[in-house]
């Protein structure tokens, strides 16, 4: 079953026809350049927790993980989730 509805996207405005909007929006750049100075990958282990996470979230029933030296040169999480509506 579909985790979304197409009708689900679409949002009323004052007096007009409902116009579609994105569920997930889009931080402004200022917001997303301090976040990113801020973030230091301390293991590769922090990031396959954190993408397995987000797998999981995703309904995923299935997750490969793949990593070359140790995940200091090559780290690949595969998975069959859902994932993101195309729209947002």
């Amino acid at each position: 079953p579909a985790l979304w509805r197409d009708d689900e996207t679409l949002t009323p405005t004052s007096t007009s026809t409902p116009t579609p909007t994105r569920r997930i929006q889009a931080l402004p750049k200022t917001v997303v350049d301090r976040i990113a100075a801020g973030e230091v990958v301390q293991r590769p282990a922090s990031v396959v927790k954190e993408l397995i996470e987000n797998s999981l979230d995703a309904k995923s029933t299935l997750i490969d993980v793949a990593c070359t030296a140790g995940g200091m040169r090559v780290l690949t999480i595969a998975d069959d989730g859902c994932g993101i509506h195309p729209a947002d």
